[in-house]
């Protein structure tokens, strides 16, 4: 198998439930999948319990949750280090042989706010075994990533309900 570059980009929505989507079809194709979250940490989303289910049913499947949740609370020196401990954790994921495919929702955002630098996303491309799917998700991918990438999808804003006010929906935006 040839693990493949993969970007969930763009102002829409639907990164990380396009990536999500990727995780569900993956297993059930018998890869194994581990889903990292950065910046997510401290919130409860749907998309946990749900992924909790199909882990406890046996279905080799992961998420671990990296961030503090959004980067405009708190200390930017707290959100920095959660976020390098998250990246070490990938590295050595990346390196483990243990998955097929890694998700890693909302890194985009990540190096937008500095919080990792662009050398240490691009390293994850240097490291990544060549049978590994790896998968980018959230805003503004760099790009020197997308060019590295084998697949580069950008979601475009049309509409949103917050456009009219209407304040995030349980099981669509968490």
């Amino acid at each position: 198998m040839r693990g493949l570059v993969i970007i969930h980009t763009g102002d829409g929505k639907g990164k990380t439930t396009a990536a999500l989507g990727l995780a569900i079809r993956a297993v059930g194709a018998g890869l194994r999948v581990l889903i990292f979250q950065f910046i997510k940490g401290g919130r409860h989303c749907g998309e946990l319990d749900a992924l909790e289910i199909l882990k406890k049913s046996g279905l080799p499947i992961e998420i671990k949750q990296g961030g503090l949740g959004f980067t405009s609370k708190g200390d930017p020196t707290e959100h920095k280090k959660a976020a390098r401990e998250t990246l070490n954790l990938v590295r050595k994921e990346i390196l483990s042989g243990n998955f097929d495919m890694i998700i890693l929702d909302e890194i985009n955002y990540a190096v937008k706010f500095d919080l990792i630098t662009k050398d240490e996303l691009l390293e994850l491309l240097k490291i990544r075994p060549p049978e590994l799917h790896l998968i980018f998700t959230g805003r503004d991918a760099l790009p020197e990533l997308i060019d590295r990438a084998d697949l580069v999808t950008e979601m475009k804003l049309v509409k949103h309900p917050f456009q009219k006010g209407i304040k995030a929906q349980v099981g669509i935006e968490f």
